[in-house]
């Protein structure tokens, strides 16, 4: 066959390529035959050496066992094919075309890989996939764009993944390399399909099994895992993610990682998927993860601007806005807390004193180890820095015994720790009562004791 004449009627970027057809199924070699001068000239310009016909392909291209299937498919099963997707390592995108030739060896097929490349996406060649493939993109969008709860929307988002691609699970775990943890963000089980939900696996252990996918998707997009030989390929690359798989009762999958702005905020995946629709698999989850991963950037952004606005920022405690916040939303109704429960100011006594004498350092040091005290002894109460150096802490269900307790095991705590000691005043809300009230007496009752210890400690007055 006459390649470079067939060749020579295409402008854009064009190779021929080669697949060795092996039993069961199986490839060998991937070989790229000829190309035309535009092939010639990027392989020269990019790769900085000329192009030897009938060479491995990945002595030119990156090796990829997407990019590898995707030629088998065309070259062996006689498949056209076309996908859009982003290089995340090269940071570019790919618009790629194979089409089928006839071939006039035994054992071996061909295919054309007409190709290009771009440093931004293109939402014309994001909208030109299977018809399909581009409804299930856009009803994505449209319910993500379409809600203002981006968890509820996901919810749907990934149960309608879970549909498209027939698969018994389908995830978004979200992973915290400061931290190093990761949580389910969402997921969908196919009920009756015997797989457990992934909080079961999420032990101290299991960020250091994402931390293997990164190596194991390379330079491609996702990796595919579609029959026992791709497992046995996995088992040998990466046999800690391959045993977590495998006896999670995984069979196939396809995971991708959500990346937004050089930073990957997690994986998706789909488990014992449809193999048969591998390549719409591929395509649908490769462009929704875009979107996807765009809308969780934002919604954890959200998140972290709402934990700043009602967190202090020197003490970790919540801060006077949430307070109020919260206290609005008692009077208004909108939060019901089960009576008897309590309302607690404490002020530190002596921090202007620290401040004037050791500095600001020093009184900030004794903030924060007053808060770590408070939080200890009401660890299931909801700790606000209210001002200054003052703090109150609203504790559910309890009386006066039990509350007595804690201003005991505060004094206590104090002790241990140099130079603070609390003034503390408190109020038990009975049912009818209002909160505000409440605040106003345990306030006034905090300034008593604070009188109190002055006067019994004059020498540690603040001047």
């Amino acid at each position: 066959m006459d390649f470079e004449k067939l060749l020579s009627g295409y402008k854009n970027k064009t190779c021929i390529i080669s697949v060795e057809k092996f039993p069961n199924d199986q490839y060998g070699n991937i070989r790229i035959v000829e190309g035309n001068k535009a092939h010639y000239d990027d392989m020269l310009n990019v790769m900085h050496h000329p192009f030897i016909p009938d060479s491995p392909y990945e002595e030119y291209l990156p090796q990829n066992r997407n990019f590898e299937d995707f030629c088998y498919r065309s070259a062996i099963l006689g498949q056209p094919l076309h996908t859009y997707v982003q290089l995340p390592q090269m940071g570019l995108w790919l618009n790629m075309f194979l089409l089928p030739l006839e071939s006039d060896k035994e054992n071996t097929g061909y295919c054309i890989y007409s190709y290009d490349v771009t440093p931004h996406a293109d939402s014309e060649q994001q909208a030109s996939l299977a018809a399909d493939t581009s409804s299930a993109v856009l009803q994505t969008c449209i319910k993500l764009r379409g809600s203002d709860n981006t968890r509820e929307s996901l919810d749907e988002v990934i149960e309608d993944i879970r549909k498209i691609c027939d698969s018994d699970h389908c995830c978004i775990l979200l992973t915290d390399d400061e931290t190093r943890t990761c949580h389910t963000f969402c997921e969908a089980i196919k009920p009756g399909c015997g797989l457990l939900p992934m909080d079961t696996y999420l032990d101290e252990g299991f960020y250091g099994i994402t931390q293997t996918w990164k190596g194991t998707i390379g330079d491609s997009t996702s990796v595919i895992i579609k029959d026992e030989n791709d497992m046995q390929w996995l088992k040998e690359i990466n046999p800690v993610w391959h045993k977590s798989l495998t006896e999670a009762g995984g069979k196939n999958i396809v995971l991708l990682a959500l990346n937004y702005n050089g930073r990957t905020l997690g994986y998706i995946w789909a488990i014992n998927f449809d193999v048969e629709s591998t390549v719409k698999i591929k395509e649908t989850l490769e462009l929704t993860s875009f979107f996807i991963a765009s809308e969780i950037s934002n919604y954890l952004l959200l998140q972290r601007l709402e934990i700043l606005s009602s967190m202090d920022m020197l003490t970790g405690v919540k801060n006077r806005n949430a307070m109020n916040t919260y206290v609005n939303d008692i009077v208004d109704g909108k939060i019901q807390i089960k009576y008897p429960y309590a309302v607690v100011f404490a002020d530190l006594n002596g921090l202007k004193r620290v401040n004037d004498e050791r500095g600001h350092d020093e009184g900030d040091h004794m903030l924060k180890s007053a808060a770590e005290i408070l939080n200890q002894v009401f660890e299931e109460a909801l700790v606000y820095r209210a001002g200054g150096d003052e703090f109150m802490i609203i504790v559910p269900e309890t009386d006066e015994a039990g509350l007595e307790d804690k201003i005991k095991a505060i004094n206590q705590h104090a002790e241990d720790v140099h130079s603070i000691h609390f003034a503390v005043g408190t109020y038990i809300v009975q049912d009818g009562d209002d909160i505000r009230k409440a605040m106003r007496k345990a306030d006034e009752r905090m300034y008593i004791n604070k009188k109190e210890y002055y006067s019994a400690h004059p020498e540690r007055k603040y001047r």
